[in-house]
């Protein structure tokens, strides 16, 4: 038996246990936010019980702000997603076209700075967006989280970039095209599944970033997960039910995000792995 045949078994049982371990909790999580209090905890754990939305309805009745919160969400995600992709899409083209040393350099400096600990960024930076003005702001966010992962995404957008033959510019550029006409017209186009694969990346870093929030914001431009913290660390104690459908609400939109573009993301990062 070929040694392939022989770990396919052994591969399966890896992913499925995987699987398992990463999805058990989240769907613990669902399944209890219909559950009644008493359920929720009972051991052993009842697979047969009655549904209810008691949980949803005191989540808008307690936490009030947890629409607004939701949206800034939204609002956050989207800005920083369109920004990060719009800025990478550009720095990934220089870097693909332009090779020079100094280049080589800078793209190398990018990504140490990657590597860098938010924490070691974010505390710096507090003082200057207080006096700019933009503490407690959706801006702030939307600038932090497009410029935390404009590094990857560049790289990612590059590795495209780099699959797309060098004559269509020159083709382009016989025919009186300039650089942002080739990079809007041809590298755009041409570059889609890779596009979709960076915003995949942040959209789900946005959603669910809790340190930068927690500094940058107090009221105004609060996002979900530091109301979701608040919940835990209530002074009546955790009202489980209710965490649990703020929770659930909370995943819905990202994991439809992604579901939405699985197929594009898949076929993206096979085909710059295919290529690169």
């Amino acid at each position: 038996m070929p040694r392939r045949q022989r770990l396919g078994p052994i591969r399966a049982l890896v992913l499925a246990l995987v699987v398992v371990w990463s999805a058990v909790p989240i769907l613990f999580v669902v399944v209890s936010s219909f559950k009644a209090n008493q359920e929720i905890f009972a051991y052993p754990p009842r697979l047969l019980f009655v549904p209810t939305l008691e949980h949803y309805r005191d989540l808008f009745v307690k936490w009030p702000d947890f629409p607004r919160v939701l949206g800034n969400s939204l609002a956050v995600t989207a800005g920083a997603t369109l920004l990060c992709v719009a800025a990478s899409l550009m720095a990934a083209f220089v870097y693909a076209r332009v090779r020079t040393r100094g280049m080589a350099v800078s793209a190398f400096y990018m990504v140490g700075i990657r590597l860098l600990p938010p924490i070691v960024v974010t505390l710096p930076l507090f003082p200057a967006a207080d006096r700019l003005g933009l503490s407690d702001t959706r801006t702030v966010l939307i600038v932090l989280y497009a410029a935390f992962f404009v590094s990857l995404c560049t790289l990612v957008l590059k590795s495209f970039i780099d699959t797309i033959p060098d004559e269509l510019d020159q083709a382009a550029r016989i025919d009186g095209a300039g650089d942002w006409a080739i990079l809007l017209r041809i590298i755009l186009p041409l570059s889609a599944q890779g596009l979709v694969a960076a915003s995949v990346f942040v959209t789900v870093y946005a959603w669910n970033e809790y340190l930068f929030a927690f500094i940058f914001t107090t009221t105004r431009a609060k996002t979900a997960p530091l109301l979701l913290s608040e919940m835990m660390s209530s002074l009546t104690g955790v009202d489980w039910g209710v965490l649990f459908a703020a929770v659930t609400l909370q995943l819905v939109p990202v994991v439809l995000f992604v579901m939405l573009v699985q197929q594009f993301l898949i076929a993206g990062l096979t085909s710059g792995a295919m290529k690169g």
